[in-house]
């Protein structure tokens, strides 16, 4: 009697909890009897894949969070390796989360069990080297950008383009009047969306500057609505003393991410995979980030792109302004917000900006191509 292939899959953030639910339904669309388990959140569980650890405990960035979070993480990577050495499955599936993974990656290789990486590492942005060691233990990689692929084949690695997820993912299913008033906002009244991010490391970072900017932005315009998508990876408690401190009314929401930001005129935002989404709905948005001094001292050092918002990195040029460290203070953000509710044509002139980055990403259908790799590296296809 044969049995059922199994996966490991391994996304430490809600970007990668996202692409994996997308990948793992693709996948059973062809082949519902393949089991997936592994690290994933919410999304992915939905999609059938039994998570051994949750991703909302994985989800930091920067040295001195993950040093903080060490226990949780060195957990959760001897989980797994220990499964790959004792019980290995038939394939293992990373989607991009390098530190973690690329540890991980050794004991596939070690085991026999092939691995494909989904959501390249940003090695194209810094420590380029780390392109050998790729090399070395990835039987292939899925990639997203354009100008990912030919990164991987000058270094003999073997690769597909298989497009961005965020082109089939990001859809709006109404105009900017009716998504307002379906989150039971005034359709009449100007809105802005904060967007602090999916990782509790970057609420405690951000979340005051952008309350402190909205409060800036309500004594200027005091008609302005303000509305928090709350990420899969953390609950309403991760939020609540913030927002008590600000004293400012502020929607959240948990679901329709794409019509929350199609209702809002401008969106404050962290840096990450969210900025293409805004970027492809067409809102008007500034990018913020912080890291730890250390940590933003060292990646100063080592990163070798002009942007961090990956919606001028895939434009390939500045589509929406970044505030980063010292600069992303709530006077700034605000000043920069201000601007577009004040100017209905600069803000429909950085709407046509955008629109640039849809060019770039190309047609849809990543899941599905990513799928036809994976049952191709089991034998399947």
């Amino acid at each position: 009697m044969t049995t059922s292939p199994k996966i490991m899959i391994v996304a430490g953030e809600a970007s990668g909890d996202i692409y994996g639910a997308g990948l793992i339904r693709a996948v059973h669309d062809s082949a519902p009897e393949i089991c997936f388990f592994g690290i994933g959140g919410e999304r992915m569980r939905e999609a059938g894949c039994e998570t051994l650890v949750d991703s909302a405990d994985m989800a930091v960035v920067g040295l001195i969070e993950v040093l903080k979070h060490y226990d949780v993480i060195s957990s959760a990577f001897l989980k797994l390796k220990r499964i790959l050495l004792t019980t290995p499955p038939d394939l293992l599936i990373l989607i991009d989360y390098p530190g973690f993974n690329m540890r991980l990656a050794p004991y596939a290789r070690k085991a026999g069990v092939k691995v494909l990486y989904y959501i390249s590492p940003q090695i194209w942005a810094w420590r380029q080297g780390r392109v050998h060691k790729i090399k070395r233990l990835v039987d292939h990689m899925a990639v997203i950008l354009p100008f990912e692929a030919p990164f991987y084949e000058k270094a003999g690695v073997p690769v597909s383009f298989v497009g961005h997820p965020m082109a089939d993912l990001v859809t709006v299913s109404c105009s900017r009047d009716e998504a307002a008033a379906s989150f039971g906002l005034d359709p009449t009244r100007q809105i802005v969306g904060l967007f602090p991010g999916s990782r509790k490391s970057e609420i405690s970072r951000l979340l005051p500057d952008i309350l402190g900017a909205a409060c800036l932005l309500k004594q200027q315009f005091p008609d302005l609505q303000f509305v928090l998508p709350l990420a899969s990876t953390l609950h309403d408690e991760d939020l609540a003393p913030y927002l008590a401190n600000a004293r400012l009314p502020v929607t959240i929401v948990r679901e329709r991410i794409h019509d929350l930001i199609r209702a809002c005129d401008a969106v404050i935002s962290v840096s990450g995979t969210v900025t293409l989404e805004i970027a492809l709905v067409q809102t008007p948005l500034v990018i913020i980030y912080k890291l730890s001094p250390i940590t933003y001292q060292i990646a100063k050092r080592l990163v070798k792109v002009d942007h961090i918002g990956l919606c001028n990195i895939v434009a390939g040029e500045t589509v929406a302004n970044e505030l980063i460290q010292d600069d992303a203070s709530p006077q700034r953000i605000a000043e920069e917000i201000g601007r577009y509710l004040a100017d209905s044509d600069l803000a429909e002139t950085s709407r046509s900006k955008l629109d640039l980055v849809r060019q770039r990403l190309g047609g849809g259908g990543a899941n599905r191509r990513v799928a036809r790799l994976t049952l191709d590296m089991l034998g399947m296809a």
